[in-house]
């Protein structure tokens, strides 16, 4: 049987890189070699593109590839790729700007497409659209780095209104928690901006939320996803950061979360809707703050290229609902494929 191509896209311009070479190589491991042909293909963080030897040798080392060789492979791409795997986390990946060069290609990729990709890597955006859908998002403002340079007063002002301390300050465009921090007072806040502001031009201010758990659900599907069992995060840290998401090993994952079967389901149901809600396909990871009192739920963001590294919560929740690695990554791969072909059955012309 002939072998599917699969082009292993990983690093990226962005704050994730790293993350996204390890991601990457976790993938290319657990992939059916019987099934798959693996062809990796690196973005530096120049932006230029790395391919061949030096692309093994970056997933190999999960060393950071800052240049690159080539301007564009659309060419070579075009002709010989089956189906894309990008497994870019953040700008210039995850945001559809990846998904956009595919689309005018023409080819198949897995994940979700140009809108459910934007929407889903801005966390301002994505939290107007689930409140639209009458989804709990905690409370939050949104400012542009000008204004936080121009009108600090008026913009602190703004974040009192939404209540006590402490408050997570995060970059609107990035994940894993780059660029993230948990302000317990003003100075703390300040400094948090400014951190934010360096990472990108929008910044959101959530209110902390006190007493609670961080549950996670994963997403697989394309018009009629599926939810994964639940699971919980307990860090070590004061908060999920990027330390205890990607270096050390102290944060506690349980799964399933030690939750009552009906809150797991209304936990899950939530998570559907907002994958549907953002038009996402493929896969999501699906992030939730649950208070340990009421047991009301938070709908804090969802990460349409979750982290696919061997203690990432993504893969972990779909193993212990009973879908292997392997068998995760031979779905996905079908579900972009499936995604296409019904595209290709689309009038383009009148």
């Amino acid at each position: 049987m002939k072998k599917t191509n699969v082009y292993i896209v990983f690093g990226g311009k962005s704050g994730e890189h790293e993350v996204s070479i390890k991601s990457a190589r976790s993938v290319v491991e657990a992939i059916d070699k019987e099934k798959y042909t693996i062809i990796p293909l690196g973005i530096a963080k120049d932006g230029m593109w790395v391919c061949g030897e030096e692309a093994q040798k970056a997933l190999a080392s999960c060393e950071k590839m800052d240049r690159g060789q080539i301007k564009q492979v659309l060419p070579p791409l075009s002709v010989s790729c089956d189906v894309v795997f990008p497994v870019l986390h953040g700008p210039y990946g995850e945001d559809g700007t990846i998904q956009g060069m595919l689309e005018m290609m023409n080819v198949p990729y897995v994940g979700s497409g140009v809108l459910g990709s934007a929407l889903g890597m801005d966390k301002v955006l994505q939290k107007q659209v689930f409140s639209e859908y009458g989804l709990p998002v905690v409370p939050f403002i949104w400012f542009l780095k000008k204004e936080w340079k121009d009108e600090r007063r008026k913009i602190l002002a703004k974040i009192r209104k939404i209540g006590s301390y402490p408050h997570f300050v995060k970059p609107a465009n990035l994940g894993s928690s780059v660029g993230i921090s948990k302000a317990h007072n003003e100075k703390e806040l300040r400094e948090a901006i400014d951190l934010a502001a360096s990472y990108d031009r929008k910044i959101v201010v959530e209110k902390g939320m006190e007493h609670i758990r961080e549950i996670e659900v994963s997403i697989l599907g394309n018009d009629e996803p599926e939810a994964s069992v639940c699971g919980e995060i307990i860090p070590e840290h004061e908060f999920y950061d990027y330390d205890a998401k990607y270096i050390d090993d102290t944060t506690r994952q349980t799964i399933p979360a030690p939750i009552p079967s009906d809150l797991q389901l209304r936990i899950q149901a939530i998570a559907k809707q907002a994958f549907k809600s953002l038009d996402c396909s493929g896969f999501s990871r699906v992030d939730f703050f649950l208070e340990k009192d009421t047991e009301k739920i938070w709908l804090n963001e969802i990460n349409t290229i979750p982290g696919f590294t061997s203690i990432s919560m993504y893969p972990k929740l779909w193993e212990a609902t009973g879908v292997s690695y392997t068998v995760l990554i031979d779905t996905l791969i079908q579900l972009g494929i499936e995604r296409w072909k019904e595209k290709q059955l689309l009038a383009t012309s009148l």
